[in-house]
């Protein structure tokens, strides 16, 4: 494509030596280690380095031309502009020909639950007829592409690339995470979103982003942005997101897990096993994208447990219905759905349980221990992996939830580990983390054991596990191979009277 051209759009602050704006451009890149031939380098300042650093590199492995913010004393073609981020999503957009305008493209955000929510409106689609892909923390996947992710929301440019690719593809609906670091760092800048869902909103990530307003200002970026085309799905349990109603240009649909004062509610939960079953209501005959949601009822039984799964399955309805599917598919495909591996995963059901849940903030452990507190159990019993590298504040608030319900649940056995034997060094947990959990639990009365290592900590708790009982593990990096080494070690002492479900659930999984 000529350099023109990709550069449309594209404020111009300077120029660095003779840039040649009829020059045909072959590849861009923003790791110098990508360079190649007749490519162009998009110079990134980072979190942890600065692209600006590796210009010469790029040069050297071919690239003819660099997008900067500072110029360097480098013999390349320089373009100045004011950030390169944004320049990046720009371009990205430019040079793949605006690929999401001709895609179907649904983003999800919240606090907690995009991942189960994205991969339940995915599997709606699928048994709907559609062609999918989908986009988010697992991976990037449709037609014959599988991707393991390493961001929820993928770079700009490679984004771009997806949906180029897709397009050719001839992909129908496309199911996509939307990360709050991928709002603030334009990720999702020039994506042309048909439905917006905003599904919770609590206290994470805050660190990252400097306040608490910082990150609710990026992560309502998803709404705000929406344009006149497109739905916006709103929770409006939480007054952040309600309040997001009257400033957006979207059609907006309101639901409630609390009340009937707005489009959709819920009646007649029942979790009492775990696994929720309740009414689905539309309280209203409700236009959307040309289609008529006539006001109704119907039943919804989940294969998945836990209250988190209830809500996540209530934002997939509510997508399933305005993209026009049959309420019959919606119910059998949300009742044969399996589940996200981690989000309170029931990994063993027969004479006792072990849930696996990825427990990252205050508000996913409200929900999970909740859940708990509405299911039948004679003893439940905790394996909690405390999170390393997130900051004492995050930690804290962390501790003193926990400390909450292990005192309302009445919890028999209270382990805690540092997984020592599982993190790398970026999710270790340092003292003043380790001294705050344990000056939680000590101003709180609870007795907790800590552990170094995740496998003692999972073992030893499996030695104490009666008829009836519950076993919690908990945690996010920290309790990723809680499961594997809890079948390792029921396999070994031939625990397992009926092994098949649990060792599909631990042995299929990535990490």
């Amino acid at each position: 494509m000529l350099l023109k051209d990709i550069l449309k759009g594209v404020n111009i602050l300077d120029t660095k030596f003779e840039v040649d704006f009829e020059k045909n451009i072959d590849f861009i890149c923003y790791n110098s280690k990508e360079a190649k031939e007749n490519s162009l380098f998009v110079a990134i300042k980072g979190y942890i380095t600065d692209g600006h650093k590796f210009i010469a590199e790029a040069l050297a492995k071919g690239s003819c031309l660099a997008i900067v913010e500072d110029f360097k004393d480098i013999d390349i073609a320089q373009i100045k502009v004011e950030n390169s981020r944004k320049t990046l999503a720009d371009i990205s957009k430019n040079f793949f020909n605006d690929p999401s305008k001709k895609l179907d493209i649904t983003g999800i955000t919240a606090t907690n639950g995009k991942t189960t929510t994205s991969f339940m409106v995915d599997k709606i689609y699928k048994d709907a007829g559609y062609k999918t892909g989908i986009i988010g923390t697992v991976y990037v996947k449709y037609d014959n592409v599988n991707i393991p992710s390493i961001l929820t929301t993928p770079e700009s440019y490679n984004l771009q690339e997806f949906f180029a690719d897709m397009v050719n593809k001839n992909i129908d609906k496309v199911t996509m995470e939307v990360s709050s670091s991928a709002e603030e760092l334009y990720r999702v800048r020039n994506v042309d979103f048909d439905i917006v869902t905003f599904n919770n909103f609590s206290r994470e990530h805050i660190d990252q982003h400097g306040s608490f307003e910082n990150y609710y200002a990026v992560k309502s970026k998803l709404i705000k942005e929406a344009s006149e085309n497109s739905i916006a799905i709103l929770n409006m349990d939480f007054p952040h997101i309600a309040a997001l109603k009257d400033k957006t240009k979207a059609r907006v649909l309101s639901y409630s897990l609390e009340n009937d004062n707005y489009d959709f509610s819920i009646s007649n939960l029942d979790l009492s096993t775990g696994f929720g079953k309740y009414k689905f209501n539309i309280l209203k005959d409700i236009e959307a994208k040309g289609r008529l949601i006539k006001k109704g009822a119907f039943n919804i039984e989940l294969s998945v447990a836990g209250y988190s799964s209830v809500m996540n399955s209530f934002v997939a309805i509510i997508v399933a219905l305005v993209q026009g599917v049959d309420t019959k598919i919606i119910q059998e495909s949300i009742n044969s759905f399996k589940g996200v591996e981690r989000r309170f995963e029931m990994i063993y059901d027969k004479d006792f349980k072990i849930i696996d849940d990825h427990y990252a903030n205050v508000r996913n452990i409200e929900v999970t221990l909740k859940t708990l507190s509405k299911m039948d159990f004679n003893n439940m019993r905790m394996v909690y992996a405390i999170r390393g590298n997130r900051g004492v504040n995050l930690n804290r608030e962390c501790a003193e939830v926990t400390a909450k319900w292990l005192k309302k649940l009445k919890v028999k056995t209270f382990y805690a580990s540092m997984s020592e034997d599982t993190v790398s060094s970026k999710d270790k947990v340092s003292d003043d983390e380790l001294e705050v959990f344990k000056s939680v639990m000590d101003k709180n009365g609870i007795k907790v054991k800590i552990y170094k290592n995740l496998k003692d900590s999972i073992e030893s708790i499996l030695t104490l596990v009666e008829d009836g009982d519950i076993v919690l593990f908990a945690g996010c990096q920290g309790m990723d191979k809680g499961a594997k080494f809890a079948y390792s070690y029921m396999k070994d002492k031939n625990l397992i009277k009926d092994n098949g479900e649990f060792e599909f659930k631990v042995e299929q999984r990535t990490c």
